[in-house]
Parts: structure tokens; sequence; C-alpha cells
């Protein structure tokens, strides 16, 4: 669930925002060309992200006029109404001094507020920001370039183009529909365009060498925002650091977020947190799909696509059906986590069945055990061992370990012995059971009522 969303009065405009956490520093997030507070919250993604930054702050968040939570207006503002916003937002929220996190176009904003305010600004940070947004931008060609394939997708409002040259690590069919509503729902579609008319009209360059707060200039090396942008804003801010990570993802919440966020806190704390790690019992279970390099030659790009985005979509819903989680796929693969080994080998014994409609075949292997929870990924031993049981399954194959099977006695589950095996990269060797029928279990079935009944 989004937090409590606030209103700030900016003259006669409502400016919504948000307050996370309640660390010992201030941090306002100044978001870049388009935002929405709640919708943002429904992405995990950027979810993570922003409870990392709230772990070690006090975290302040908004939408500029005209776009996301607050008021429409006709036109998008000058930086010195935004300007006036942050103030207003900040005056709201109770906070004296802040750092100003200034993504993608509200770095400009970022960079006049601190020149301006430099006793309300403890720290800036410029992150995948630019100068200038003119023809003679640091980014030269690729900077005219890269502007308008910006440009010419939000002539497609609506329909997530966009997200190809803001994170193209996210740029799949189910992101796209999700940006899609996100777009919609952050701006008007002449909103958006006038947005990006602004922003080749902005230039900060020559309040670069007036700032006096300390500033970290964090870029990503292959973004669609030229890295010579950050270069030339960390070469002349006085005492600026610049840091450049690797990635394609112009938005900070794709691609690595964790690495992006331990940057900016060990620059306003001095520190990195240790990553949080958590061991739980879980049944960890991977499929593969057999012989799909040869099968994908013999079909061609585009149909192997269309069986490959059918066969996911079988997978996902299953998996809520059992009650899995998604942890990742791998290629043509899953790894997904259950909290009972019997919905584990149903899940994957049901997609097997389905999948040959497809004239595919699915193998997968379950094991349980404690895994270590990092993030959204898992790691340990278990999910080594149950790895290894997978590449041994066979075609239309559901293999469990020894643990699984003991643990799913009185399931209706019934299995074959496979023998013992060495796994590979684990100590020992394993007892392998193949699964042969799903049935309901007994303590679910209804006995009839056998009952003689009176009549009167």
């Amino acid at each position: 669930m989004p937090p409590q969303t606030h209103y700030a009065k900016s003259g006669e405009v409502n400016i919504a925002y948000q307050v996370v956490g309640d660390g010992p520093l201030d941090l306002v997030f100044v978001p870049g060309f388009i935002s929405h507070l709640d919708l943002q919250w429904a992405d995990p993604r950027i979810a993570r992200f922003l409870e990392k930054l709230a772990s070690f702050s006090r975290l302040i968040m908004f939408d500029k006029r005209g776009t996301g939570l607050s008021d429409p207006v006709a036109a998008p503002a000058p930086l010195e109404d935004r300007m006036d916003d942050v103030r207003a937002v900040m005056d709201a929220a109770g906070s004296e001094r802040a750092a100003l996190f200034g993504l993608s176009e509200g770095g400009a904003m970022s960079v006049l507020f601190a020149a301006t305010y430099p006793e309300r600004t403890r720290a800036l940070l410029l992150c995948g920001a630019f100068p200038n947004g003119t023809l003679d931008n640091p980014g030269g060609q690729r900077w005219v370039d890269g502007v308008q394939s910006v440009r010419s997708a939000t002539e497609h409002w609506g329909e997530g183009r966009t997200l190809a040259y803001m994170a193209p690590s996210a740029d799949s069919e189910r992101d796209r529909i999700g940006r899609g509503i996100f777009e919609r729902s952050a701006a008007s579609p002449q909103m958006a365009r006038t947005l990006i008319d602004m922003v080749l009209e902005t230039d900060v360059r020559e309040l670069l060498p007036t700032l006096s707060v300390p500033t970290l200039v964090l870029h990503r090396a292959e973004e669609f925002v030229p890295v010579e942008c950050a270069r030339y804003m960390a070469e002349r801010i006085p005492g600026a650091r610049l840091v450049v990570l690797p990635g394609m993802d112009h938005i900070p919440f794709y691609g690595d977020g964790d690495g992006y966020a331990e940057e900016i806190e060990e620059f306003l704390t001095g520190a990195r947190q240790a990553p949080i790690s958590d061991r739980i019992l879980t049944t960890v279970m991977f499929t593969d799909l057999v012989g799909s390099t040869e099968r994908a030659a013999a079909l061609g790009d585009a149909r192997w696509r269309e069986l490959l985005s059918r066969h996911d979509e079988l997978m996902r819903a299953e998996l809520e059906r059992h009650r899995g989680r998604e942890v990742k796929t791998m290629g043509d693969g899953f790894l997904a986590t259950f909290d009972g080994p019997a919905r584990g080998i149903r899940c994957a014994r049901a997609v097997a069945d389905q999948v040959r409609s497809l004239d595919m075949a699915l193998r997968a292997g379950l094991h349980t055990g404690e895994c270590e929870l990092i993030g959204d990924d898992i790691g340990g031993m278990a999910v080594n061992i149950g790895a290894r049981i997978g590449a041994l399954a066979g075609a239309d194959e559901v293999v469990v370990s020894s643990t699984v099977k003991d643990l799913v006695v009185g399931s209706g589950i019934s299995f074959s012995d496979r023998g013992t095996s060495e796994l590979k990269g684990v100590p020992g060797e394993w007892r392998l059971f193949a699964v042969d029928q799903v049935e309901a279990p007994l303590s679910n079935r209804l006995v009839p009522d056998t009952r003689e009944r009176l009549s009167f």
C-alpha cells in the first residue's frame, strides 16, 4: 500500500507529497519527466528502491504541478515556480534542510534550488541529469538523437514506448502495459510533449560553478542521456564527486537499483548498510523446456517467441493458483518458491501437462530446504540442489528430492524411485524420486452421508 498522500499549497496550486522513513536526514526526491506518487508503489522494483532510500533517510517525494496527483495546470511551470513548489513541500513536511535528489530533468531545478537556497540544501545528488537541453549539449549528436527518440515515443503516449529509452532492461511486453498505465495516469499527452519541449530550452550551465554544497553526480555508462553530460557537470561543480555505474537504464529503479541507492547512501551517510539477508525454509522449483534450442531453430524467432510467451502465461497462472512466488526467469525456465512442497509439485505437474498441447515438453526439479533471501532473489545450498535435480529430470518429468517426498505423505502424490545420484557441487549422494500421479488428498474428499434419514 502507498503511504498517505498530503498536499502542500504553493500559491494557488496544490502539490501532492508523501513522506516515508524516519532517518536522521531529510532527502527530497525531485522527479524527472513524469511521476505518480501512488502508482509508483505498485511496481516492486520502484518500491524497493524507495524503501532503500527511506531506510537511511526521511524520504520526501512529490509530484510536480501538472503531473501525477498534483493539480493539473495548463502548461509546465518554469524552474522558478517549481523551486517554490519544493520549498512549499519542505515547509509542509517540516523540513528545514534537506539533500536534493534531482533525477533526469529534475536535476536542472535542483541545481537552481541549491544555488539559490544553499542554507536549505544539505547536499545535491544529480542522477541521470544534464546541464542543458540545447543542441550544444555536451552529449553532442547522441543527445539530439536520444531526445528525439523520446519525443517520438510521446506521440504514442500511454503505450509504454518510453520504456525502451528510459529503462531498456525492463522493456518487455508485460512491463510496457504497466508503463502505459503509468504514463496515462501521470500526465496527459499534451503535457508530456510540452515537458519534452521545455527540456530542450533548459540551461543551467552558468550556475554550476556557483554551487557550494556537497554534490554527487551519478550516471549509468550507457543510458540514453550521454555520460558526457555527467562529466561536464562534475568538472564544473566545485568539489563534485562523479560515479559512473554500469548499465543502460536511465531510470535508477531498474537494473541494479540497489547499487545505485547504495552509492547515494554512502555519499550522504559515509557508510553502506549490509545487504538485508534472511533465511527461511521453502520449496524451490526449477523448470526448463526440453529441446528448446532445436525447437526455436525449426520454428523461427517469431513463432518461437509466441510459444514461449504462452508458456510464460501458463506458468504464471499456475504459480498464482498454487500460491507460488516467481523469483526469476532464465531463458525458457523459471525459478519459483512455494510455502508447501505439495503445492510446488502440483504446479509443476499442471504446467507440464498444459504445455504438451503446445507441442513442448517441460521438466522440473524440486527441493525443500533453508534458503537465504537476498532482496527479491534467493541463494544457498537448497537452491543449488534444486537446480541440479531439475537438470537430471527428463522430458515431461517432475523429479524431487527425498526431502520433498517425505514431506508430502498423505497428499495424494505418488512417486517412482529414481535411485541415488551425485549432484555437482553438492556433498554426498541424493535419493531422487519422479512424480507418478497427482491426486486430491483423502483429507479433502467428502465422505457421502449414508445415515438413514428419518421422516416424521
